[in-house]
């Protein structure tokens, strides 16, 4: 059920290729695989198993069962949160490891995934196995005749969908709120990218989780997907990606009126006013959109500039790409930006560069593959300018290394360029004058604005958007609603 693998930077470990069940890696029940592509080489890492939807039904049972059992539900809150850092502290030690593991199965560069990603994940356990007994609820006062309280409660069964783009830290944002609230989960990974989430099970083992309290599986969304979100033993679903696959989830969830968090799509304007520190806002701008390949549903992908330092704001933000996107071998310390996930979002990536040029956009650089001793994913960094907002790829989220920068005249101007998507996730504007900071953010339709940075997230702090960016928080104090409800308790003192 495991196999030895090395990575080019010559680390070594045994990689998990069954689902976790019940606490043991398990084979698929016809014995389907997928196979993971190293998308720097286009070559097999290895197939690990793939659920069907039999699978999908033994790993909620487990977790069914697990919810209810005393090893799981009769731990305090300050017991459980023991497991969490417990955990914690075992990705810490593995740090290398999944780090390695992120950048050979992911592309992102290993530099990036050891010191941003790895941290994350840490950070998020760590912050909700604080809030584990502290999750309170209320005693309210209605007079002598009645004591009356609330408790928050667990919501039971949790199916939980990540991305591609992010698996550790997306796996992290959905468990640490889910366990600190005292459920159950099975956790449904990327098809594209299973590797890494599948060696922190074995962690969550080696922590201490009882069997079916995190159950792990790998699968194709159409099948394994479908199947736990329409499961009638699943309790909620929280799920990241695109919009399209959250609509549909909601249809699919509706039939037994399953709580639900989506964290969908966006397409983020950048705004720089003309007072704006243009070093500064370069800076912030290549980040927001460059990094981790373009691949960030917040990424800023809309940057509007105002129209007297347009001109030294492009030469400012071309000669940050320049310096800084430096394509090649993730795991090379040097290289910036690896390749796409997929030969499928690289083949998506360039259809939308093909689309900029014949809309009549002016690329102002990159728009060209950028394969690397003859392989891989790569796409170069593009910047178009001369863009419409009737545009695809003004309108649409490439999810990929592409820009598009457009003028505007007037702040009034510059809200309406930002407002109209039908996204709204993240936004970021850059300017001086704080009282025009703090008025234009409040006028911007999204769940989060940044100003004077872009895209610097933080566990603390509720992430998530408005339109058809998605429903619910995670992260923060905010995150715990979405894993718990609030019973009321009625006592009659005069009975």
């Amino acid at each position: 059920m495991e196999v030895e693998l090395t990575a080019p930077n010559g680390k070594k470990w045994m990689q998990p290729l069954g689902l976790f069940i019940n606490n043991e890696f398990v084979k698929s029940s016809n014995e389907q695989k997928i196979a993971s592509i190293n998308p720097t080489t286009e070559e097999e890492i290895c197939s690990v198993y793939a659920a069907t939807s039999d699978d999908v039904d033994k790993a909620v049972t487990a977790a069914r069962k697990a919810f209810r059992d005393k090893s799981w539900k009769s731990l305090s809150g300050t017991e459980r949160g023991a497991l969490m850092l417990k955990l914690a502290d075992l990705v810490g030690q593995h740090a290398e490891t999944l780090a390695t593991i992120e950048c050979l199965d992911n592309g992102k560069p290993y530099s990036v995934a050891l010191s941003e990603n790895l941290p994350e994940v840490q950070n998020v356990l760590r912050y909700y196995a604080g809030y584990a007994d502290k999750n309170f609820g209320q005693v309210i006062d209605v007079g002598p005749a009645k004591f009356a309280y609330t408790v928050k409660e667990p919501l039971g069964v949790c199916g939980q969908i990540i991305p591609w783009n992010y698996p550790l830290d997306m796996a992290a944002w959905k468990l640490g709120p889910a366990l600190c609230c005292g459920n159950t989960i099975v956790l449904k990974l990327a098809e594209q990218t299973p590797l890494s989430m599948l060696y922190v099970a074995k962690l969550i083992k080696e922590a201490g989780f009882p069997p079916g309290v995190v159950n792990i599986i790998n699968g194709h969304g159409r099948e394994a997907g479908a199947a736990l979100v329409q499961h009638p033993q699943v309790d909620k679903i929280a799920f990241t990606g695109s919009t399209a696959t959250g609509k549909e989830i909601m249809k699919m969830a509706s039939a037994t009126m399953k709580n639900i968090t989506l964290e969908t799509g966006g397409k983020s304007p950048l705004i720089v006013f003309e007072d704006a520190d243009l070093d500064n806002a370069a800076t912030w701008s290549h980040g927001g959109i460059m990094s981790n390949q373009g691949q960030i549903c917040t990424a800023t992908s809309r940057i509007l500039v105002q129209e007297p330092i347009y001109n030294q704001f492009l030469e400012k933000f071309k000669a940050k790409v320049q310096e800084v996107s430096v394509v090649g071998d993730p795991f090379e310390e040097n290289t910036f930006q690896g390749p796409q996930v997929t030969k499928q979002q690289y083949e998506r990536v360039l259809s939308y560069i093909r689309a900029g040029k014949e809309e009549g956009a002016t690329v102002m650089m990159g728009g060209e593959p950028a394969p690397q001793k003859g392989k891989g994913f790569f796409v170069a960094p593009t910047v178009f300018t001369n863009v419409k907002p009737s545009m695809q790829i003004y309108r649409e989220e490439i999810f990929g290394p592409c820009v598009a920068i457009v003028s505007f005249k007037t702040e009034e101007e510059a809200i309406e360029l930002a407002n109209d998507t039908t996204y709204g996730l993240g936004s970021a504007l850059f300017t001086k004058d704080l009282t025009r900071a703090h008025r234009v953010a409040r006028e911007i339709e999204a769940g989060m604005v940044w100003i004077n940075s872009s895209n610097d997230s933080d566990f603390r702090i509720p992430f998530g958007g408005v339109k058809q960016s998605g429903i619910g928080r995670e992260l923060g104090e905010a995150g715990l609603t979405a894993y718990c409800h609030v019973k009321s308790i009625h006592v009659n003192m005069a009975a």
